[in-house]
């Protein structure tokens, strides 16, 4: 049985923690094979949850779909406002580290939770990593993108998942020391759990036919303005009319995409978040998918399951150019699925994306592990580079 929780020990030199911060069901994808390699390693660690997403579907499922452990501590800051949400995070995440005196703080993606852990920890002097650097949309209406500047601004440690994201940084003057092209944790998970990924069982529950489409739908740019809203959700019944899309919906989106028309009726299901196994094996037996979320862009990339992104930007531009992803507007995305249902495409187009091989975790585990070995913090409080990595 793997060890991942910290013991009663004092930590020190050594017996560094690293504690992972976790808020959203796209981290805990990210964040497992980090904790799986790190623990094969030996390396002590904890989990924060921060409760962004707090119920039992959207989080809690999760740990167990991914074996992971139990959280060292669970904030449950819920949902709110950016500044509500970010401020109960930042007096949570500010104890918790306090508290517990990690030698590293690892950070996914660009949610809310990762802002405020690299905020806390920028004040109190925490090194810190962030898995999924450099990833830029160029859009700065979407608070994400925010989220993604800052975080990778602060951060000691900068994972990156592509090439163009070595390019980013780059580009914004971050030191190529601290920078490391290792792949996408997402990737590792999804191959753990490709055995488990029928869609027969989860097909059969929700009554659907061989042939279907799934749509998730939530990035505020789509859903929180009603009339940009009522766009979306026109493109999507228009989609319907050519095979029954089922939608799991988003807290957060549910009763404005409702007051925008959509709601369960003929070729429309709207469900409830579905865990990682079940969302997944819906994903890998679709015929299309329409989304505008980033990590489904990425899975159906790797499932070769054609993905119609209805976003003007993407900061994940590799799925377009080695996967199966394409942007789309409202107004097209009906033409678009036409095309995609035409040609019948099951496969990624071109080679896949590099380091994209299931070993990402490992790889980033032993990097954090050779700067817990070499790594120390200068007089002024910042992370020193490791001697050897």
């Amino acid at each position: 049985m793997r060890d991942y929780a910290p013991t009663a020990t004092t930590p020190g030199p050594e017996n560094p923690l690293v504690l992972h911060v976790l808020g959203a069901r796209p981290n805990f994808v990210k964040a497992a094979p980090v904790v799986h390699g790190l623990a094969e390693l030996g390396v002590r660690q904890g989990i924060v949850h921060t409760g962004q997403h707090y119920d039992t579907l959207m989080s809690d499922v999760f740990f167990a779909d991914l074996g992971l452990p139990e959280p060292v501590a669970n904030l449950g800051v819920g949902s709110g406002s950016h500044a509500r949400q970010t401020a109960a995070l930042l007096v949570g995440l500010e104890d918790v580290v306090l508290a517990h005196r990690p030698a590293l703080v690892v950070v996914y993606g660009d949610v809310n939770s990762t802002l405020a852990a690299i905020l806390v920890c920028a004040k109190l002097h925490v090194p810190t990593a962030h898995v999924e650097a450099g990833l830029r949309s160029f859009d700065r209406e979407m608070p994400e993108e925010v989220n993604r500047v800052v975080t990778d601004a602060l951060s000691d440690i900068l994972f990156a998942t592509s090439p163009d994201a070595l390019s980013h940084l780059a580009d914004e003057g971050v030191d190529p020391a601290r920078v490391h092209l290792v792949g996408n944790p997402m990737i590792d998970s999804l191959f753990s759990a490709l055995d488990r990924l029928d869609p027969a069982p989860v097909r059969a529950r929700l009554e659907l036919p061989a042939r279907y489409g799934v749509a998730t739908l939530h990035r505020p740019g789509n859903v929180d303005d009603p009339a940009s809203a009522k766009e979306l959700v026109d493109a999507v019944l228009e989609v319907s009319r050519r095979l029954p899309i089922v939608v799991p919906i988003h807290p957060r989106g549910r009763e404005r995409l409702a007051q925008a028309g959509l709601v369960t009726g003929g070729n429309l299901l709207i469900v409830d978040p579905l865990g990682y196994v079940d969302f997944l094996s819906l994903v890998r037996g679709a015929a299309l998918v329409v989304t505008d979320s980033g990590g489904v862009q990425e899975e159906t990339t790797m499932l070769g399951v054609p993905c119609l992104t209805v976003r003007p930007n993407t900061e994940r531009p590799i799925t377009i150019t080695h996967g199966t992803n394409r942007l789309v507007t409202p107004a097209l995305l009906a033409a678009a699925a036409d095309d995609a249902l035409a040609s019948g495409a099951r496969t990624p187009s071109g080679e896949l994306p590099p380091l994209w091989d299931g070993q990402a975790g490992p790889r980033i585990a032993r990097v954090i592990a050779a700067w817990l070995r070499g790594g120390n913090l200068s007089p002024a409080g910042q992370a020193v580079p490791p001697k050897s990595l």
